[in-house]
């Protein structure tokens, strides 16, 4: 990945192939079957009201990165875009105590490079409420958040295979 503001590279990602997202989609499915539609809608606003506290724990870090990432200003990312970003995820535990969902399984998700954070949010934590797994496919421009967001699902004790995360080009990712 590369830091649009200077043009230097950043790190390297792991692009993946069509192989990763048929491993991301049989994860997520064989997550589903198994055990997320079994997870009861409070459990599921409970993880996720973790991954928001996770989420404040690491709010330099992650406005860090996405301002390496995205090349918006640190300030920005770290007083617009995390806030928003969490309220997001917050909010999503009450929508399913008004409205009944039925989890339909396994949602893909691709989001572009601007608002990295913010399109994870929009789309992984409505999915996740109403009881569906998620492969989500990050923009090559800017893929360092969501990698990291990755990590904290797994310390929030999301079931493996619940979220997945690729990263690489279209054409195969």
């Amino acid at each position: 990945t590369i830091n649009p503001t200077t043009g230097q590279v950043i790190t390297s990602v792991v692009e993946a192939s069509e192989k990763d997202v048929d491993i991301a989609v049989e994860a997520a499915t064989k997550a589903f079957n198994e055990e997320w539609i079994h997870v009861e809608g409070k459990e599921r606003g409970r993880l996720l009201n973790k991954l928001a506290d996770l989420m404040e724990r690491d709010t330099d870090e992650l406005a860090a990165l996405e301002a390496l990432d995205n090349g918006k200003a640190f300030t920005i990312a770290k007083s617009i875009d995390l806030p928003f970003t969490i309220d997001v995820i917050e909010t999503q535990q009450d929508k399913f105590c008004y409205t009944r969902h039925e989890p339909i399984g396994v949602c893909g998700a691709i989001i572009p490079w601007n608002f990295p954070l913010a399109m994870q949010a929009w789309k992984l934590a409505p999915a996740l409420a109403c009881g569906n797994t998620v492969v989500l496919k990050t923009s090559e421009y800017t893929p360092l958040t969501a990698l990291k967001i990755a990590a904290l699902f797994k310390e929030a004790g999301f079931p493996k295979g619940v979220v997945n995360i690729l990263s690489g080009f279209g054409p195969t990712a």
